[in-house]
């Protein structure tokens, strides 16, 4: 069954995403009652704030990440993250913690958005979530770099590992100019193929990091 799919987690005041990250912190800027004054009888408008760090939520990242001189939020193409015909790549029964090249062997990788799909983030909002989670080994990110696609996501922490200070996909993928989206949910709920991925943050100079509203559009034929 076609429609939409939500892969992304709620913002919501207080959570914790990474740990060292502060949280967000959601209130309001502006309330109904104290709006009326401006207008007239009758009329009255909210308006909320928001403080948070970038790397809050379901995120992207740019180059400027991880690179001095990388292209930041506003050197993010389009192409690379709206409209991407994707694919899933299902990691759940994966023994070791970190994905390898037989992972993604036999997938077409090329021009699309690879999503790996671990199960993690069933352990979002726990402490389970935030230890020893599922990432890339570093054979699974020279392959997916030679082959080229628009975005890599993942669905636990980090696509890397943490146990040390070395950070290969990151690294590799951001180097190669393809954004990476983590933190991402659901997608349990998609079809292997036939789904177009999308991925847009805010169009902001100076961030190399921001929030997205990660969704899938599923072929109805699937």
């Amino acid at each position: 069954m076609g429609g939409f799919v939500d892969l992304s987690h709620a913002i919501v005041d207080g959570m914790t995403t990474y740990p060292g990250i502060p949280p967000p912190s959601v209130s309001t800027f502006l309330s109904f009652d104290e709006s009326r004054p401006h207008y007239a009888p009758g009329t009255e408008f909210q308006i909320g704030r928001i403080e948070l760090a970038a790397n809050t939520g379901t995120y992207l990242d740019t180059p400027a990440h991880r690179h001095r001189g990388g292209w930041d939020l506003t050197g993010l193409d389009l192409a690379s993250v709206a409209d991407v015909p994707g694919v899933v790549i299902r990691c759940r029964s994966l023994k070791a913690r970190a994905v390898g090249p037989e992972a993604v062997a036999g997938h077409g990788l090329g021009g699309r958005a690879v999503l790996f799909d671990t199960g993690w983030s069933e352990r979002w909002g726990t402490e389970a979530y935030l230890t020893d989670h599922p990432h890339l080994h570093p054979d699974t990110v020279d392959i997916l770099v030679a082959a080229g696609p628009a975005i890599v996501g993942i669905d636990s922490l980090n696509i890397d590992g943490t146990a040390d200070g070395t950070r290969p996909a990151h690294t590799d993928l951001l180097g190669a100019g393809i954004p990476i989206v983590e933190h991402l949910t659901r997608l349990d709920a998609l079809p292997d193929e036939g789904f177009r991925f999308f991925a847009v943050p805010p169009r902001i100079q100076g961030l190399a990091t921001f929030p997205v509203r990660a969704f899938a559009v599923v072929d109805p034929s699937r």
